[in-house]
């Protein structure tokens, strides 16, 4: 028989184990979690979907979204936070080259033995893949492409075709600045937004030299001394030298072009195709009147699709809510991921994640690239993603170039003396 202080032990015991026990589920509700994010409003939107999807499955889980800015400036805010230990726990970031750049096998958590990676697609893997095999990242968004959006009712106005050649593309753009239309946007307040003519005519290159990824990387082959690569350089000082831009191209942003293609107050807005979502989002009744093509070429049987990996999605090797980060990437790479982000800004091209499917009625931008995809249909990934080097000032050059500060031949040159930098800080041999 239990005494007196005996049971007031026992009891005093069974309080704090209840307490504990209390403390413990008050515990597991405040996981928090930052991901960080590039600022956008269509990489808002989507983000907020998801991580509200997630939380809804997972209550015991808060993701706080964190944004950072987009291009060079965005690239070194993410290497300094990784260096210096402050990193958030998930971040959205490029797979491909500029993947490679950020010294996964250090800095990012080992997801090669995660479940979910059965539904991977197979093609995402190497771009997220780290120099020792192991897969560091998540496919977080949907393929995408690099070419020309166009306002499809100015082209119906004035009678235009979508252009299967440089040539063709050129002839349109005079007869548009002959209406007194802008032919091309470009939006150098955002300076990532100027090399879509360099990267996404990356397809004609190798039309015309397939093993050209392979030689670049090799230190075998230029942008400056090669004339199938040189043509992108050329092609984005041809157009600034017609007047085909817009009057304000140099302090312009990348929201000023989605509402100038969306509007119908430029006819051809240079892009990669993650754009679709934010047209959608912010331009809902002009959706329909924006298509898209894929960047022309000299020769017509040539004409294909330059094609981006989607972002990857990572984890910081020091996150301390290891479990946690991991749930999330695993949510972000699973149906009801995809399905977040579809119902966030509709379908901006095809997933890579077994079970993700396009809703029937996506926008025409979508539509039309389809056929690039199909059977028969002709494509090639980004340079980026057939490379680890991609040289981190493309995106100034690219601005002197299109702002005709400097010459197509000579910005290929600074590019490829930009490019050999970057090889060497990587330590590729023949550099």
């Amino acid at each position: 028989m239990l005494n007196k202080t005996t049971r007031m032990l026992t009891g005093l015991a069974a309080g704090l184990l209840t307490v504990t026990a209390l403390s413990g589920a008050a515990f597991a509700q405040s996981v928090n979690l930052t991901y960080l994010i590039p600022s956008g409003p269509e990489n808002q939107v989507i983000a907020d979907e998801v991580v509200k999807a997630f939380e809804a499955a997972n209550p015991d889980i808060n993701v706080d979204i964190e944004t950072r800015p987009g291009g060079s400036e965005g690239d070194n805010l993410i290497k300094t936070r990784l260096a210096t230990g402050a990193m958030a726990d998930v971040f959205l970031y490029n797979s491909g080259s500029l993947f490679q750049a950020i010294n996964p096998q250090q800095f990012l958590v080992d997801l090669t033995n995660e479940p979910w990676q059965a539904d991977v697609q197979a093609s995402f893997k190497p771009v997220v893949t780290a120099p020792d095999g192991t897969i560091r990242g998540a496919p977080a968004r949907a393929a995408m492409a690099g070419g020309i959006y166009y306002n499809k009712k100015i082209y119906e106005e004035l009678g235009l075709s979508v252009p299967k050649t440089w040539a063709e593309f050129m002839a349109n753009n005079e007869k548009i600045k002959a209406a007194g239309k802008v032919a091309v946007i470009q939006t150098y307040g955002d300076t990532w937004t100027s090399q879509l003519f360099v990267l996404a005519d990356f397809f004609n290159v190798q039309a015309k030299d397939p093993q050209f990824a392979s030689r670049y990387t090799a230190n075998e082959a230029k942008f400056a001394t090669d004339p199938a690569a040189l043509r992108g350089f050329e092609k984005l000082q041809e157009t600034h030298d017609a007047g085909f831009f817009n009057e304000d191209f140099g302090a312009a942003k990348y929201d000023d072009g989605i509402r100038m293609i969306a509007m119908g107050e430029g006819a051809h807005y240079p892009m990669l195709t993650f754009a679709t979502t934010a047209i959608a989002q912010a331009y809902p009744d002009n959706i329909q009147d924006v298509g898209f093509f894929a960047q022309p070429g000299d020769e017509a049987d040539l004409n294909g699709l330059t094609v981006w990996m989607p972002d990857g999605v990572y984890i910081a090797q020091t996150t301390p809510n290891l479990d946690a980060a991991k749930k999330f990437v695993a949510f972000i790479a699973s149906v009801p991921g995809c399905e977040a982000q579809t119902r966030a800004g509709g379908a901006s091209g095809p997933y890579l994640v077994n079970g993700c499917t396009l809703p029937a009625d996506v926008p025409p931008a979508v539509t039309d690239m389809l056929p690039y995809f199909a059977e028969g249909g002709q494509n090639a990934p980004a340079l980026e993603f057939l490379s680890p080097i991609k040289g981190p000032a493309l995106e100034q050059i690219t601005v002197e170039v299109g702002s005709g500060f400097r010459p197509a031949a000579e910005g290929a040159a600074l590019y490829d003396e930009d490019v050999r930098k970057q090889a060497q800080q990587l330590g590729l041999p023949g550099w």
